[in-house]
């Protein structure tokens, strides 16, 4: 009889110790994936074990539906498919390939050019955000308002991981007077509240407008990278009062036509950390003078962090808007610096008195448009090849 009763004591003590060491261990798990993996592994435990109001409002974040939208305009973030109430107590493991499925995801949209990659269609490849913004008219002073309210999701154009945003606004066709918001630093879903007035607009000529918003990311030491634009006909708008509206942002285009193409090449030798810029040939070149031609040439800034390194440039080719330059340079770039490097190719009108005239420009970098980072990755891929792609001169 003295015997059963340290038999249980030992029982006991053993259980609540493997009861113990069991929640410690999981605890520890827990605070160390939330630690690694961040809001989206938080997010997915949430979903399986936490009550119905925690789980709505998990959802919401996965929701691009702003104030003030249509619900028609709701959807599930890209890589993240809907919770079902069902399958959640179903399939109590659903949430770990659902965890995998999101961070495969997340990995895809972090990765440059992974738009390009094949399989990934899923992936968006023009969430370029939306904005928020009103326009009305007042008859009896004869005056357009917009105001521009805020934007959301727009996307990160500089190395740190973010954007520097500002809005200009036209009154298409014309292109000389333009407005501005200020610049929100740092900010990829920024708010301005910023009214602009056009006075002494008659109404006849306010509805020949097209109402033309461009989203930009401010550079310091470099040209500003467009980000998004947005179009609206005030034909097409009640304007006797103000209208507020939540619009995509579309990829911007170059309403003054195309500005020709450039065919260059890429070669990368990691052993000599350098990469060799062969500027071939450009074909169908804006002409930028009053004779219908230009006089182009072709400059190449070695840039690092945003901040310039090495200009070089070629000869110049008198009146042709087809030039063949085949010249090379080469820049020394450590392998350590090349995710942080961006190649600035500037095809540019000589004019002999007056200021030379920017025909178009090319970013070669992780961060470029798809071609331009499709070619940037391409080189990394092929070492000591020289890889060409024509590629089209923007504004």
């Amino acid at each position: 009889l003295a015997r059963t009763p340290s038999r249980d004591v030992l029982l006991v003590s053993a259980i609540i110790t493997v009861s113990l060491s069991v929640t410690i261990v999981l605890c520890g798990i827990c605070q160390w994936c939330q630690r690694k993996m961040g809001k989206r592994y938080k997010t997915s435990l949430e979903t399986v074990g936490t009550p119905d109001s925690s789980r709505g409002r998990s959802e919401k974040k996965t929701i691009k539906l702003p104030a003030g939208g249509k619900a028609g305009n709701a959807a599930p973030a890209p890589g993240q498919p809907p919770h079902d109430e069902s399958d959640r107590k179903t399939e109590p493991h659903s949430s770990v390939s659902d965890l995998v499925n999101s961070l495969t995801s997340e990995m895809l949209m972090l990765s440059p050019g992974s738009e390009d990659d094949e399989g990934h269609e899923g992936i968006s490849r023009e969430n370029l955000g939306r904005i928020q913004f009103s326009v009305g008219y007042n008859f009896q002073e004869s005056t357009l308002t917009v105001k521009i309210m805020k934007a959301q999701e727009l996307p990160a154009k500089d190395f740190s991981g973010t954007s520097d945003p500002f809005v200009k606004i036209y009154l298409l066709p014309d292109k000389k007077h333009k407005l501005e918001t200020k610049v929100k630093r740092k900010n990829l879903n920024p708010h301005w509240n910023e009214t602009f007035l056009f006075e002494g607009f008659p109404y006849e000529k306010v509805v020949q407008r097209v109402l033309y918003l461009q989203v930009l990311d401010y550079d310091r030491f470099s040209r500003n990278d467009p980000i998004g634009e947005v179009s609206i006909p005030l034909n097409k708008v009640d304007l006797t009062q103000m209208q507020t509206f939540w619009k995509d942002l579309k990829p911007c285009s170059d309403g003054s036509g195309s500005r020709g193409e450039l065919l260059l090449s890429l070669c990368y030798n990691p052993s000599a950390n350098s990469i060799v810029v062969n500027i071939i040939k450009a074909r169908n070149l804006k002409a930028m003078d009053i004779g219908g031609t230009s006089d182009p040439y072709v400059k190449v800034w070695l840039m690092y962090k945003d901040k310039r390194v090495e200009k070089k440039k070629t000869v110049v080719m008198k009146r042709c808007l087809n030039p063949v330059f085949n010249e090379s340079f080469a820049f020394d770039i450590p392998t350590e610096r090349l995710r942080e490097t961006t190649i600035v190719i500037t095809v540019m009108d000589k004019d002999r008195l007056s200021r030379n005239d920017v025909i178009g420009k090319i970013y070669l970098s992780w961060k470029s448009g798809p071609g331009e980072v499709k070619h940037w990755k391409d080189m990394i891929a092929r070492p000591r090849q020289a890889v060409a792609q024509w590629h089209q001169l923007k504004a």
